[in-house]
């Protein structure tokens, strides 16, 4: 009796041990979920969030560029924030592009023009400001990063050829060369990649739109990506998709402000156009007028099918999508027919919005904001120490995200442009000489050498003023108050206060030669 009783107690305690084991089994499988879905969530909560940049080509905001783009502005200006004042550093594609990519001012990264003279994608620049532009910064931080769209003008073309793929991306599909539509010529990835006339295959608007779809599914979860699509729209040679080609048949390009003005007492340029501009050029640019906006509707099918998409994987509340053009446009403006290169407003000023997480809805907003301060902003969203970085620009997180970050509005700031032109003279234009460049059939040349200028812009509560000064033999010097003339239609050089002149030339020189720091300290 008593070994049964004595085994009774060991059954006994053993299955009270057993008993206790089966609680705590349990209980430690809990702790175990709740702590990985802790760590899980504190993962979450700090990865940092993601960047979609969306590029035009020659898109102008001034004479209604942004029109066609009904979606845009819904997705992304209403539903975040509208800058009423970005401007480009430089208004023309490959300085430009090279200004977003670097944060710098031409001056800085040395791109000139849209030639490889010029530094466009020449080796230069592919072993100095290239290997730390922006990219190679968030591939550091682990982003996933794709690129499809034109890049600069001269990629591909000889300097590293279609073999050469920059810093930082992880998935490239560059276009050779500039914008074109159909018959074009890839880079994926270091392999050349030839496309013909197939709406369905070739269009390279929805191309890049496709491969930018196929990559947010397949990308991997546990890391921030960052897409930089750049379609070749609004862009010549203006070739629309097919089902927006009869768009806009009524439309005209708008007849206000400078359009077909007498350029007097401006640089000699904008003095040689025919005034009034003949019948033959009104029905050439409203055409190219019509045609930029056809093209953008796909652009506009872009963003809406990348938000859809953002939405589908659950990743829109943590994404920043910006909107931006490489430079302005002109139709007509001071009878120049179509082009850009120009210091005016309707050239340098580009369209801005951005949405993403701690952006307010439906913010219009006034600080001026330039093309250099892109690469600094996204490198702020994704955690980059700035301070460690070699920009010329500043972040502008803090104007559209004032929870998020602390920042100051930058005063003035440099505008500025190396003038292209051909050694021989054109022989559309013989009357002129050698040295110009983007001649059209009637002589209206809208580069030359001597278009080269810089400007210092200063838009603040107390001023909105442009001085300019060219690089010619005449020394001219430009200077706008768009306060009371928006439309830049008097120079006012002549009638201005010496000492406000020699002001505007000191700051002009300092400005010319800043770099870092000392090019937002200016005041």
């Amino acid at each position: 009796m008593a070994g049964l009783r004595s085994g009774s107690g060991a059954t006994t305690r053993a299955r009270q041990r057993g008993h206790r084991a089966a609680v705590t089994l349990p209980t430690l499988l809990l702790l175990l979920l709740l702590t990985c879905c802790v760590r899980c969530s504190a993962a979450a909560a700090t990865k940092p969030s993601n960047i979609i940049l969306i590029l035009a080509d020659d898109q102008d905001v001034l004479l209604g560029g942004m029109t066609p783009m009904k979606k845009t502005k819904a997705l992304i200006g209403d539903a975040g924030a509208t800058f009423l004042n970005a401007f480009t550093v430089t208004p023309l594609c490959c300085p430009s592009r090279s200004s977003i990519l670097t944060g710098q001012y031409p001056h800085n990264h040395e791109v000139r023009n849209n030639s490889l003279s010029g530094n466009c994608s020449s080796l230069q620049w592919q072993k100095g400001p290239e290997s730390t532009a922006f990219p190679f910064y968030l591939n550091k931080q682990k982003y996933q990063t794709f690129f499809a769209g034109k890049y600069l003008n001269q990629y591909g073309k000889k300097d590293g050829d279609v073999g050469f793929v920059p810093p930082g991306w992880d998935q490239w599909h560059a276009l050779v060369g500039n914008s074109q539509y159909y018959n074009y010529t890839l880079s994926v990835n270091g392999k050349e990649e030839k496309h013909g006339d197939s709406y369905e295959k070739d269009y390279f608007t929805d191309l890049i739109t496709n491969r930018s779809l196929h990559f947010l599914d397949d990308r991997s979860p546990q890391h921030p990506f960052f897409l930089m699509l750049s379609p070749p729209a609004p862009h010549s040679p203006w070739t629309a998709a097919p089902q927006y080609q009869k768009e806009f048949a009524d439309v005209k390009a708008p007849r206000d402000g400078s359009f077909d003005k007498l350029g007097k007492d401006k640089h000699w340029l904008l003095r040689q156009p025919v005034n009034p501009m003949p019948d033959s050029s009104l029905t050439f640019l409203d055409s190219a007028y019509r045609k930029r906006w056809q093209t953008l509707l796909s652009v506009d099918d872009m963003v809406e099918l990348l938000v859809k998409k953002l939405e589908s994987i659950k990743e829109l509340d943590n994404t920043y999508i910006f909107y931006t053009s490489d430079n302005g446009y002109h139709t007509g403006q001071f009878s120049l027919p179509i082009d850009k290169r120009q210091l005016y407003e309707f050239d340098i000023r580009v369209p801005l919005m951005v949405r993403g997480p701690g952006i307010k809805p439906n913010q219009t907003l006034q600080a001026p904001v330039l093309n250099i301060d892109l690469a600094p902003t996204i490198l702020d969203i994704s955690g980059v120490n700035l301070s460690s970085v070699n920009v010329d620009g500043q972040s502008f997180l803090s104007q559209m995200a004032p929870s998020l970050r602390n920042g100051t509005v930058r005063p003035v700031f440099l505008v500025e442009y190396t003038g292209e032109g051909h050694p021989t003279t054109d022989p559309a234009c013989p009357k002129l000489g050698p040295g110009l460049s983007q001649c059209f059939p009637d002589c209206v040349c809208e580069d030359a050498f001597n278009n080269t200028y810089a400007c210092v812009r200063t838009l603040n509560k107390d001023h909105d003023l442009q001085y300019c000064e060219f690089a010619d033999t005449e020394s001219f010097v430009e200077v706008y108050n768009l306060v009371s003339d928006p439309h830049q239609l008097e120079n006012v050089w002549k009638k201005m206060d010496p000492t406000f002149l020699q002001a505007m030339n000191q700051q002009l020189i300092k400005l010319q030669s800043c770099q870092g720091d000392s090019c937002r300290d200016i005041k």
